[in-house]
Parts: structure tokens; C-alpha cells; sequence
């Protein structure tokens, strides 16, 4: 991967930056050039002209990888599929909104799957049910002689489960087993994005807590994005739940910003919205907002507002980049000003952007050896 990416926070699909559009798979992709080149060859974002070009590129994986799966290559079919499987996220982006994005999703699983076919520890595909409703996420344990600590790995808006594998990889690494869920509203899993979905992810914690392999006294959960901001609610919601919890960026916890900040907020906002990955004649796929809306989303979503913030007493993680457009570094402050004198601890980037992804090749393993450590591993 090269290394000689500017930074500018933005959500500009034809810059490939630091900080920018495509930090969501870097840290997947082998050859950023290989990237660089689809970028170049793309000719709009809705699905008609988007599609193709990632779908192409992950047939190239897949069709490497079962080339070397049937060589008795498997190390090197695993990375190919990884590849075929990032490249249909890409072009799944920003989710199953029509058709074409659920056939390229499924592209996505499948790879995902070739993928973790010969891996020991094997993935299991697991499903529990909660309010009449079904999940599915995947599960994965270290082979143990007694149970072992276990991770809730908390996906978000836009990334599904499929792209946070290498979650799993780190706390397999660590003796901790690892439950992988898609967000509310996303892939599979049926809840709506709503505050109340919480209870989701704390139908996770108790399927966790039921496995044999698992000490269910010492469970702690990881989250991105908007899995960060549901990281800290559910430790909010259901404390007695999670010894330690680990938030990579995470948006509204209840850090007020003033006017001039606020309106640069919804400025970057409503230029993301401008974008459009469904079909030609779809409506942006991020709505526009507002100040107004903004802080109705706030009086919502807060944790602050919420009730719960004197809940978080278990030791927190939080990690971004100083200069995130989506998730304010203000939400930092504020929890490290909140709450018990001790317990919280926090790395902050001061060269990037939302989540930190520039240097995820340094926060990522040392996240995973905190979770380790905390939970006694």
C-alpha cells in the first residue's frame, strides 16, 4: 500500500486520500494502484456506471482464488477472495438499495465465505432470534480448554459485517472469541435505525453469554463510525452487560457545537448528499439536513439526552482522527470530561480524519490487546 496519499476530509468518490472516501477499505486492499486505476476508469456513481467497474475487479479476485484454492493454495485464495470481496463491498456501497446493489452484496458474501472456508478456528454463521425478528452474524472462537472472554464486533452505517473479518482475525489473535453483527438497518440485520434498536445489540450480548465457548462475565464490545456511537450506547443501555468497550469515532455522545462549527457540519453534509450510488433517477443516497434537523438529531440521538451517560463506568477506549467531518473530535472531549475521574482513555490523530484510518496499522492490533487485557484474556 502506498503511503504517499494527501488528507482531505471529504466524501469525493473520484479523490483517493487520506481521510476521504475510500478510508473505509484501505487497510483491505493489497495494491492501492489496482484502486487508483478503477477510480480512473469511472464514469459516474449510480449503479448503471458504479457497478460494473467493482464487479469486474472482484470476479478478476474471485476467479484468482479459486484458481489457487484448487492449487492447494489456500493462504493465497484466502487474500484473492479478500480482495473479490472488498471490491464488491465497494460497489455494494452505500448498501442494498435496489437490485443490482443486493446482487453485488451477495457477491460480497459469497467471496466472504470462499474466503473463511479453510480457516481454523472455523466462522460459524449464526442465527438468534429477538422480538420476533432473526439476525445473522457470524461467530468465531479460539479452540480452548475453558471458555474464553468474548468481543461484540458493531458495524455501522455503510460497512457490513463481511468487512470487518479482520476484527475477528485480531481477537482470535488474542484468545477472545468474536460475535460480528451488521447495524440496525443494515445487511442482516431486520431492525430499523432508531435509538430503540439498541436492544438488538443487547440480544447479541445475551446470545453471546449462552455460547459454551464464552465466559459470559467477560464480554466487551468494538465499534466504527456509527458502530462507535453504538458502542457507547449500549454501555450506556446495558452496563452490567459489557466489562470494557472500544469506540472508533462515533457521533452524537453529547458534545454541543457552537453555530460556526455546527453550520460547517451541515455544510460537509449536505455535500456528501450530492452523491448518488442507486439508479439514475434514485434521490441522493445520503438526504440533505439542516441546523435545524441537526439539533432535532441531537435531542434524539444523544447519549446526554438519552439519560444513560453516568452508565459508562466500564474501562472505554475511544480513537479518531482530529480533523473528522463526520463524527466531531468534540464527542471525545466531552466523554473524557464526563463522567467517573478514571476508566476513560483515548488516541487522537492529529493528521486525520474520521476513524483514524491513515493509522489503522496502529490502532487496530493495540485495540485488540486492550480488549484482551481488560477482559482477562
Amino acid at each position: 500500500m502506498t503511503l504517499e496519499l494527501g488528507f482531505a476530509p471529504n466524501e469525493d468518490p473520484f479523490v483517493i486520500v487520506h481521510g476521504g472516501f475510500y478510508r473505509r477499505w484501505y487497510s483491505m486492499i493489497d495494491d492501492i494502484s489496482e484502486l487508483e486505476a478503477a477510480v480512473a476508469r469511472l464514469e459516474g456513481t449510480t449503479e448503471d456506471k458504479w457497478v460494473p467497474v467493482w464487479e469486474e475487479l472482484g470476479r478478476r479476485h474471485e476467479a484468482e482464488g479459486d484458481r489457487l484454492e484448487d492449487a492447494g493454495d489456500f493462504e493465497g485464495s484466502r487474500r484473492a477472495y479478500l480482495q473479490a470481496k472488498t471490491y464488491y463491498a465497494i460497489g455494494r456501497f452505500p448498501g442494498e438499495v435496489s437490485d443490482v446493489k443486493r446482487r453485488i452484496s451477495d457477491d460480497c458474501a459469497r467471496a466472504y465465505r470462499k474466503a473463511c472456508a479453510h480457516l481454523d478456528p472455523p466462522v460459524e454463521v449464526v442465527e438468534f432470534e429477538h422480538q420476533s425478528k432473526t439476525i445473522r452474524a457470524h461467530f468465531r472462537a479460539p479452540h480452548a480448554e475453558a471458555p474464553v472472554p468474548a468481543v461484540l464486533v458493531m458495524c455501522g452505517a455503510d460497512v457490513f459485517k463481511e468487512d470487518r473479518g479482520w476484527a475477528q482475525d485480531m481477537c482470535i489473535e488474542n484468545n477472545l472469541a468474536a460475535l460480528v453483527m451488521d447495524g440496525p438497518g443494515t445487511g442482516e440485520n431486520p431492525f430499523p435505525w432508531a435509538p430503540e434498536s439498541v436492544s438488538a445489540w443487547e440480544a447479541a450480548v445475551d446470545y453471546l453469554a449462552r455460547r459454551p465457548e464464552v465466559n459470559g462475565s467477560r464480554i466487551g464490545a468494538f465499534g466504527i463510525s456509527r458502530g462507535g456511537y453504538s458502542v457507547m450506547q449500549l454501555a450506556g443501555t446495558a452496563p452490567a452487560k459489557l466489562q470494557a468497550v472500544v469506540a472508533s469515532a462515533g457521533h452524537p455522545f453529547g458534545y454541543v457545537m457552537g453555530d460556526e462549527e455546527l453550520e460547517e457540519f451541515v455544510r460537509v453534509r449536505n455535500e456528501r448528499a450530492e452523491w448518488r450510488f442507486g439508479a439514475p433517477d434514485d434521490p441522493p443516497s445520503f438526504p440533505p439536513t439542516s441546523v435545524e434537523q441537526e439539533r432535532a438529531d441531537f435531542s434524539r440521538w444523544a447519549l446526554s439526552e438519552q439519560g444513560i451517560l453516568d452508565n459508562i463506568t466500564m474501562p472505554v477506549l475511544m480513537i479518531n482522527g482530529k480533523l473528522d467531518h463526520l463524527a466531531p473530535i468534540g464527542n471525545i472531549y466531552f466523554m473524557l470530561e464526563t463522567g467517573p475521574a478514571t476508566g476513560k482513555e483515548a488516541r487522537i490523530y492529529p493528521d486525520d480524519g474520521h476513524c483514524a484510518f491513515k493509522h489503522f496499522n496502529h490502532w487496530a492490533p493495540a485495540t485488540f490487546r486492550w480488549l484482551a487485557n481488560k477482559l482477562g484474556s
